[in-house]
């Protein structure tokens, strides 16, 4: 089948999660400054943390099906549980709102951003091996380091608040998956590559 119904389910699921993730945002009892940053601040930049998250995934997925002419199962199951995986982010960024940043539930953020990350690419092999040796994702991704660099933070920020713990470990937890959103971030232009590459000659 072709991609543009696996594209509009995947837009239609990170646009709910994104909404759920605002609705969870809790109101502050007082109005001024200082009751929003009491009742709200740490929800807020949890918030903002995981909409990037999601707002990067949506991104590279967009980008990644460019490449992409046809699906079969394998790839429709492989894009549903990265979908699952995504669709965990609000409930675990509204614990760590909620504990005020406290280690277990930033562990489990974390589990939740490295499980997503490794379906990301799993549904990436499995789009390459769909597509045969000569798969355009497979040039495009290339040793894939930006990858392998989200894994790597994201086991790093777990095994910080796990191992450490306390405000230091959770600290350094949030800076490695800060560091996540800091590498995907700047513009990948591989797969922009690829795709001029890769079209028909006008």
């Amino acid at each position: 089948m072709r991609t543009s119904r696996v594209e509009a389910f995947s837009d239609g699921v990170l646009a709910i999660i994104i909404t759920i993730m605002v609705l969870e945002l809790r109101v502050p009892e007082g109005h001024d400054l200082a009751g929003l940053i009491h009742d709200t601040g740490v929800g807020l930049l949890t918030y903002l943390l995981s909409f990037v998250y999601v707002g990067i995934y949506w991104n590279a997925h967009h980008h990644m099906f460019h490449l992409v002419r046809r699906v079969n199962g394998a790839v429709l199951w492989a894009n549903l549980g990265l979908l699952f995986c995504l669709s965990l982010v609000p409930f675990t960024t509204t614990w760590v709102s909620e504990s005020r940043l406290e280690a277990t539930p930033v562990v489990v953020y974390g589990l939740n951003l490295l499980s997503a990350a490794v379906a990301y690419v799993v549904l990436q092999q499995v789009i390459i091996r769909q597509q045969g040796p000569d798969s355009p994702l497979r040039e495009a991704v290339g040793t894939d380091l930006k990858g392998k660099l989200s894994v790597a933070f994201d086991v790093a920020g777990i095994l910080a608040a796990l191992l450490i713990g306390g405000r230091v470990g959770v600290w350094i937890a949030l800076a490695c998956f800060v560091a996540i959103v800091i590498v995907w971030v700047v513009p990948d232009r591989r797969i922009a590559r690829v795709v001029r590459e890769h079209e028909p000659a006008q």
